[in-house]
C-alpha cells in the first residue's frame, strides 16, 4: 500500500529527529545487519608468488628491515580495500628478510603464524631461537616477544597471519618493543618446547600460562610424512583430501584461540566436491598445483601462490599431480562463539 505524501514527510522528519540525537530506526537498516546467510565484502582473489616474489626484491632495495620493523607487504582483500585485511577478521602479508638482516624484537596483543615459503632463517620466540625452513609453521602468540633473522646466504620470505583485526574489533591493541635492544636474550635450546611439550607428555604437574600452544614450531618434514602416511591408509575425503589441522599438544585444540591452521594432501587427480563454512580462508600452495573453484571464480594455483576464499563460497580444490595447501582461517574464534557453520552441498 502506497503511503500518502504527509506519512512520508512525517516519517522523514522523524528520523531527521532521530539523526540529530546520534540514534536511528533498526526497521531501517535491519535487512542489513540480519542477514539470511553470510554477505561477504570480501572477493576471492590470488597474489602470484613470482609477482609478489619480484616486488618483495624490489622493497628490499628501498628499505631495511630495521627501518621498516617489519618488511612486509600487506595482503588486501580488492573489496575491501584500505583497511590491511584480507578478510573481514584476519590479517595476512608476505615478509622478506635478506642476508644478514634481523627484524627487531618486539610484542604486541595480537597472534600471529608464520608459513614459510622459501628460505632458511629463524624466529626467536620466548627465549628459544628457532629454526625456519621451507614448509614450517611458526607461532608467535599474543604478548610475546619475537624477532626474526637471516644467517644465511639467500632471502627468507614467509606468509604471515594475524588476527589484528579482532583484537582492533575490540580495542584492545597494545605494542612495546623489546627492552634490551633488537633481538631478544635466548636462554633456551633450539627445540626446547618442543621437547617438553610435543612428545605427548608435558613437565611434572604442567599448568598452561597462556590460551597459545607452547609448542612454536612445527616442522613440515613431520606434517609432510604424516600426510603422506594417511594418504596411504585411503579414506579420501571427498572435499578435502587428507587434511591435518595443527593443534595446540597441551589441550587437543586449535593452536591459538583465534586462529585455526591446517595442512591438506590433495592426491593425484583429486577432484574435490564441492563445500563451504563460514571462516573465510586464506589458502598458500606448499607443492604441485592445481585449480580451485570459488563461487564463479576460477583460480589456478602453484607453490606459493596465496588466496583467499570468502566467507559461506562454494569452494572445491582439483589438481593433476599431488599437490599440498597450506591454509589458515578465524574457525578458532567462530567455533569459541558458537556461530561457525559448514555444509557440504552434495551431501
Amino acid at each position: 500500500m502506497e503511503l500518502a505524501h504527509e506519512d512520508k514527510t512525517g516519517r522523514q522528519a522523524f528520523y531527521e529527529k532521530l539523526d540529530g540525537v546520534h540514534t536511528a530506526p533498526l526497521w531501517a537498516v535491519m535487512s542489513q545487519l540480519v542477514t539470511p546467510e553470510p554477505r561477504s565484502r570480501c572477493v576471492p582473489h590470488k597474489w602470484d608468488y613470482a609477482g609478489m616474489r619480484a616486488l618483495l626484491m624490489e622493497a628490499g632495495g628501498l628499505i631495511t628491515a630495521k627501518e621498516a620493523e617489519r618488511r612486509v607487504l600487506v595482503l588486501e582483500n580488492p573489496g575491501i580495500r584500505g583497511l590491511s585485511q584480507v578478510t573481514q577478521s584476519l590479517y595476512a602479508g608476505l615478509q622478506l628478510i635478506l642476508p644478514g638482516e634481523v627484524a627487531p624484537s618486539h610484542r604486541h596483543a595480537a597472534a600471529a603464524l608464520r608459513l614459510i615459503i622459501e628460505g632458511s632463517g629463524y624466529t626467536a620466540v620466548n627465549g628459544e631461537r628457532i629454526p625456519m625452513a621451507p614448509g614450517d609453521f611458526i607461532l608467535t602468540p599474543s604478548w610475546m616477544f619475537h624477532d626474526h633473522g637471516n644467517l644465511s646466504d639467500d632471502p627468507v620470505v614467509w606468509l604471515d597471519g594475524l588476527d589484528v583485526p579482532i583484537v582492533n574489533l575490540f580495542d584492545a591493541s597494545f605494542a612495546e618493543g623489546y627492552p634490551g635492544g633488537d633481538v631478544q636474550h635466548v636462554d633456551r635450546l633450539a627445540g626446547d618446547a618442543r621437547a617438553r611439550y610435543g612428545a605427548n607428555m608435558v613437565p611434572l604437574e604442567y599448568e598452561p600460562d597462556s590460551k597459545s600452544s607452547p609448542v612454536f614450531h612445527y616442522p613440515y618434514a613431520r606434517v609432510r610424512e604424516a600426510l603422506l602416511q594417511i594418504e596411504s591408509a585411503g579414506m579420501c575425503d571427498a572435499s578435502h583430501g587428507f587434511k591435518l589441522q595443527y593443534a595446540n599438544p597441551v589441550t587437543g585444540g586449535y593452536p591459538m584461540p583465534t586462529m585455526a591452521a591446517y595442512m591438506q594432501l590433495l592426491p593425484a587427480g583429486f577432484c574435490g566436491q564441492p563445500y563451504r563454512s563460514t571462516d573465510a580462508t586464506v589458502y598458500c600452495a606448499r607443492e604441485g598445483k592445481g585449480t580451485t573453484f570459488v563461487g564463479n571464480e576460477r583460480i589456478e594455483w602453484s607453490v606459493g601462490d596465496v588466496f583467499v576464499v570468502p566467507s559461506w563460497a562454494t569452494t572445491s580444490h582439483q589438481v593433476g599431480e599431488r599437490s599440498v595447501l597450506f591454509s589458515f582461517s578465524d574457525r578458532a574464534a567462530q567455533k569459541a562463539l558458537g556461530v561457525w557453520r559448514e555444509e557440504r552441498l552434495n551431501d
